[in-house]
Order: structure tokens, then sequence, then C-alpha cells
């Protein structure tokens, strides 16, 4: 677990490096034009998550037939690869084959939960799961402060940084990280008619509980996008904050999930048990989204710390899916859930980027309603939890699964 912790903070942290640099970059090649350099910016978003889309289940079937340690590795390789690329673009063509290439590499994510499954025994991995949360968060937090304190020197400097970072992570996984799934317990051939995202979605249909999980997955990551799409918008819009205002306002995100992953998650699913974890997570992320639609600028910095708490839920989420798969299908299910959250992140900015722009402007009352966007997210998340009610109802967290293909 110590080894694929430091991968993906590793990861995270080059990721978290270039994101207050991306724009200025961006604008280097269109102008002063913020019309164009929005737009580029949105279509890379588009490119990434396609990309993503069609490369997360051809590498988690890779990584069910060669083990998680190549994928990992040519992951971490391609991603420093890629930050080189970006450094060196001299033209912005070059940056949507970053963007692109940054799609394909970042199947180390799914291959490390999968990796997860294999070296932690069903009733662990809420806590597991947890900490690599917890890496997630690191990341966005840290990242984020380092990139733009590199950017005042120069805007290609993060992306050198973040290089560096991903050659790391690569020579760290090639003498320290460990195979994680045994041959013996490897599927026996490549199905490759499954190594697609329409032929992966057969596994998440293979039973009610983990199609009802997955069902509620999506929808969590549809509404988790409000945040990348409307947060910086919202708050210069309602509350009139300034950068400083709003990078502390992230840093809060950040440390709260955390907190949260690491030291909350297993608890919880110890005490409530996955089932009750799962909808106690799913109910307070609701409740924060709601809250963050409040004109009251307190009760924002409070609906943070309780938005975070539905942290519990995604690692509940994963006990019971990992828990309704073999060995040799672990990195089929992450793929197809990454499958899944490309999706989302490529329909989901447009309808909350769409809804804040129609209804600032006064929507159908000619009243301005600019929480609209967490009011979607918060009905999304309660809508979710009859779901998951009912699909869990006769579930055990690890029911009996062949381990052979």
């Amino acid at each position: 677990m110590s080894f694929i912790f430091v991968t993906v903070a590793l990861d995270m942290l080059a990721l978290g490096i270039i994101i207050p640099v991306w724009p200025t970059l961006v604008k280097s090649f269109t102008g002063a034009n913020d019309s164009k350099a929005s737009l580029a910016i949105g279509l890379m978003s588009v490119l990434f998550a396609a990309t993503q889309f069609f490369a997360a289940p051809i590498l988690g079937v890779l990584s069910d037939r060669f083990g998680r340690r190549p994928v990992v590795l040519l992951s971490n390789l391609g991603t420093a690869i890629d930050y080189v690329i970006m450094a060196l673009a001299p033209s912005i063509l070059w940056l949507y084959v970053g963007r692109a290439l940054s799609g394909v590499m970042s199947a180390s994510i799914p291959t490390a939960y999968a990796y997860i499954a294999d070296v932690t025994p069903p009733e662990k991995r809420a806590g597991a799961y947890g900490l690599i949360s917890g890496a997630f968060g690191l990341g966005f937090v840290v990242g984020p402060a380092l990139g733009g304190w590199l950017g005042g020197f120069d805007p290609r400097l993060p992306f050198w940084v973040a290089a560096a970072l991903g050659a790391a992570n690569f020579l760290y996984g090639l003498v320290v990280l460990p195979e994680s799934l045994p041959a013996e317990k490897r599927r026996v051939r490549s199905e490759l008619q499954r190594a697609n995202p329409l032929g992966s979605l057969r596994l998440l249909r293979s039973h009610r509980e983990l199609f009802g999980i997955a069902t509620v997955v999506f929808i969590g990551y549809i509404a988790h996008e409000v945040y990348p799409t409307v947060y910086v918008l919202y708050g210069q819009h309602r509350y009139g904050w300034n950068t400083a205002t709003l990078g502390i306002g992230l840093a809060i995100v950040g440390i709260s999930s955390v907190v949260v992953s690491v030291l909350l998650s297993q608890r919880a699913v110890d005490t409530l048990g996955a089932r009750n974890a799962l909808l106690s997570g799913l109910f307070f992320g609701g409740v924060g989204f709601w809250m963050f639609g409040s004109p009251s600028t307190v009760l924002f910095w409070i609906a943070i710390p309780i938005n975070a708490l539905w942290g519990i839920a995604g690692s509940a989420e994963q006990v019971f899916m990992t828990s309704r798969v073999r060995h040799d299908e672990q990195g089929e299910l992450q793929g197809a859930l990454g499958a899944l959250r490309s999706v989302a992140m490529i329909g989901a900015p447009m309808i909350f980027a769409g809804i804040f722009a129609y209804f600032i402007r006064g929507g159908p009352s000619g009243i301005e309603f600019p929480a609209a966007p967490w009011y979607l997210a918060a009905v999304l998340l309660f809508a979710s939890i009859p779901v998951a009610w009912v699909v869990t109802g006769r579930a055990q967290v690890a029911p009996a699964v062949p381990e052979a293909s």
C-alpha cells in the first residue's frame, strides 16, 4: 500500500502543479483573446476525456492479463514524456497532442485501484481506498500552490517539474514497486472484445448489485463535475472572491478530503457497515452541495467539510464492487468505471455550465438564481440514495466469487 500510495501521490502532485499555469500557456498561443483560450481549454478537456474513455478499458484488461506493474510503469513513463511535449510545445496543436496522451496515460489511477483489490482483503479495502483518495487530495493541495509559485518564474517551468516527477515516479516503480497480481491469478488470455468501452460494460451488467452500484457511481461522477465547472465562476459572481480566496477554498476542499478519506472511511465502514456508510456518505454529499447554493459565505465554508463526508460513500462503493469480481477482472472493472468517468467529464460540464449561464441571466422568471448548478448536483446525489438502498438491501460485502477464469 505504501508503494502504490507514493505512486498516486506523485502522479497527482504532477497534475496539480500544472493547473495554475495551464490557462496562461494556452493564452500564449491564442493571444489576449480569452474567448479563444476558453474554447481551446474546453476542447482539450473533451479530448482528454474521450481518449480516456477508449484507453481505460483496454489498459484495464491488459493489466488483468499481464499484471498491474507493467501498466503502472508504462503510464508513469508516458506521463513524463507527455509533460515534456507540453513544456516544449511550439504551437497549440502540440498542446492538443499532450492532452490526448494525458487521457491515455491516466490509466495508472484505475490500475492503482485494481492493485489495492489484489493486496487488500475486502474488510480492509475501505481504508485502503480512503488512503488513495487521500493521495489525490494531498496532490491537489500541494500541487497548485507549488505550480503557482513556479509559474511566477516561467509558465513552462511547472511542466518541466511535472515531467521530472513523472520520471521519478517511473524510476521509483521500476526499482521498488512489486507486482500485485500473481501469474496464476491472471486472465489466461486477453479478450479483445471486452477491451473497449462497450465490451467492458458487460462486466458491470454481470449481476444486479454490481450494476446498481455502478449506476450510483456514475450519478456521483456527474454531480462531481459541478466543482471544476462552476466553483471559480460562482465564487467570483456571487461572493466577489478574488484569486487568493478561491485558492484558500480549494485548499480547504483538499484538506477536508484527505482527513475524511484517510481517517474516517475505514472507521465508518467498520462502525456503520458498508451499506450504511454508503448511504450516509451520499446524504452528506447532497447536503453539502445544497448548502453551497446559500447566499451566505459562512454556510459555504461550513458546507465544505460536510460535502467532504461524501468520500465515505466512494470507499464503500469500491468495497461492494471489488468484492463482486474475480482477481483477473479487477482491472477490467476499474477500466469500465474509468470509461463511465470519462462520459461524465464530457457531458456534465456542458450541463452545469449551461445551467449556470442561463440562470445568472435571469432564467424564466427574470431573477438571478446562480445556485441552480449546486442544487442540481444535490438532487442527483439525493436521487441516488434510494437506488443504493435497493441494490444493497441483500448484498454482502464479500460474496463468494470464482477465482479463476
